[in-house]
């Protein structure tokens, strides 16, 4: 049984975070792909697609039973531990509070895009990540379409389809590439506030799925994102990618983004801390 009042993030990610734990859950999240999400894939009926809060925020039955899937093997895989899934907290948001709780977390997007899912674009994926403490310790980024798994734990790098991310920078005098949040998603304040970013040297656009894009950033395809939510399923992953390759995230006003909430939006992620300290000035000045 895991001991989480005595145990320090360091001792937790040393007994429980084990290479067979990371074996084991690559396989879950590669086996729900495969049950629930590829079959589906450019395959969807009408019926089989819903809104939930607007025309633009959908769900499907490939969300809802990979989520099911993995609400199922995840705990097994770490006894005491528990599972938040985007889907899940739809029905019942007061599950969302358990990323606040003492017992380790599991934080799953299934379908991390679904609009691209939806409409047959492969720029989605399933997004799993492992907390305790508002400390996220490992994640898993599947993009079942493009032929790619990342895998990222804290202090200990990430990979690729098994090969290392390094760390890199911005290239000296290029614009720097940012996704934001898409205009869809995003409120007339924090459009404000994203207006910061159109100045010289800074190319912004908006983003797609925000799990790919963490990924991006991770193998320098982009230098920084900036987003305006902090629902936890969507960003939990992407930051410790972002984090093992060596850069940094913050608010608005300057200090790290928290993953229990509260934080001042939007927020960034960057490739390196100077990057990321740069854009969380001009989303301050923006507002």
């Amino acid at each position: 049984m895991i001991e989480t009042v005595t145990e320090s993030i360091d001792d937790f990610l040393t007994r429980h975070v084990t290479d067979q734990l990371l074996t084991d859950v690559e396989r879950a999240v590669r086996a729900a792909a495969a049950a629930e999400i590829t079959p589906r894939f450019r395959q969807l009926a009408a019926h089989e697609i819903q809104q939930k809060s607007a025309p633009h925020d959908l769900v499907t039955v490939a969300d809802r039973r990979a989520e099911e899937y993995l609400t199922r093997e995840l705990p097994a895989l770490l006894p005491g531990s528990v599972v938040v899934g985007e889907e899940a907290v739809a029905a019942d948001p007061a599950t969302y509070e358990a990323i606040r709780g003492t017992a380790p977390v599991w934080i799953v997007d299934p379908v991390d895009g679904t609009r691209q899912f939806v409409h047959g674009d492969p720029g989605f994926c399933t997004l799993v990540a492992l907390a305790l403490d508002g400390v996220v310790l490992a994640s898993w980024t599947y993009a079942p379409a493009r032929g790619e798994f990342a895998v990222a734990v804290r202090g200990r790098g990430a990979r690729l389809n098994g090969r290392v991310l390094p760390a890199g920078s911005p290239a000296p005098g290029r614009d720097l590439r940012v996704a934001t949040s898409h205009p869809d998603f995003t409120t007339d304040a924090q459009k404000r506030t994203l207006l910061g970013l159109r100045t010289d040297g800074v190319a912004p656009r908006p983003c797609g799925s925000a799990g790919l894009e963490y990924l991006a950033v991770a193998r320098g395809d982009l230098d920084a994102v900036a987003f305006g939510w902090e629902l936890a399923w969507d960003h939990a992953a992407g930051l410790l990618l972002v984090e093992e390759t060596g850069g940094a995230h913050l608010t608005r006003d300057g200090v790290p983004f928290a993953l229990t909430g509260g934080n001042a939006l939007p927020f960034t992620a960057a490739r390196d801390a100077a990057t990321a300290r740069r854009i969380a000035a001009l989303l301050a000045a923006g507002g």
